[in-house]
């Protein structure tokens, strides 16, 4: 595959604005940022221009996401698209880093909030505390998994949900089974 090709989503155009948005930034900031123009950023969102494979690495450097988020999407049939996300379509997010592999449920990042699956695999452990200016609901469907929000620390349970507002927090898996768990997190990160 050639740079100049770019298999990008279908809705990469939304996902950028989103993303842009989401960060505070205006065109002009994220132009700065890339050495690009506010009107080929512009055509980019509005997906009038596609970008090439460098150009979504670096934008995806400034956003803070992996490349990734921008591909690996199955085209969804016509009456599906932006309603409906099969179990084999989902987008992985994030970077797999310290064994967290995790998924966008959400069609795509034009909503308030994103829908995000997330498997910690066994004996995994975050390697820094996180704090995101978010609000996050968790719902954990298995395994368990260790917790500190702020300074308190828990053993979430199948069954189990947990909200964090903007608070430093870390997860562990130190157990012998992945633990499972749907997030709704807003605004969106990813």
């Amino acid at each position: 595959m050639s740079d100049q090709q770019a298999i990008t989503s279908s809705t990469l155009g939304a996902d950028l604005r989103a993303l842009r948005k989401a960060r505070g930034l205006t065109l002009s900031d994220l132009g700065d940022r890339l050495g690009r123009s506010v009107g080929w950023l512009s055509q980019v969102e509005r997906d009038l221009s596609a970008p090439s494979i460098t150009d979504l690495r670096h934008i995806a450097a400034v956003l803070q996401v992996p490349t990734s988020l921008f591909f690996g999407q199955a085209p969804a049939p016509a009456e599906e698209a932006g309603h409906i996300v099969r179990r084999g379509a989902r987008r992985p997010i994030g970077s797999n880093a310290a064994g967290l592999i995790e998924e966008l449920l959400s069609p795509d990042l034009t909503d308030d909030f994103e829908v995000v699956h997330s498997t910690f695999e066994p004996h995994s452990e975050i390697g820094e505390t996180v704090t995101r200016p978010t609000q996050e609901v968790a719902y954990l469907i298995s395994g368990r998994l260790e917790l500190t929000i702020g300074a308190r620390q828990f053993t979430i349970h199948p069954g189990d949900s947990f909200r964090i507002r903007g608070e430093p927090f870390r997860w562990a898996n130190p157990h012998d089974k992945p633990a499972v768990a749907i997030w709704v997190i807003a605004p969106p990160v990813y």
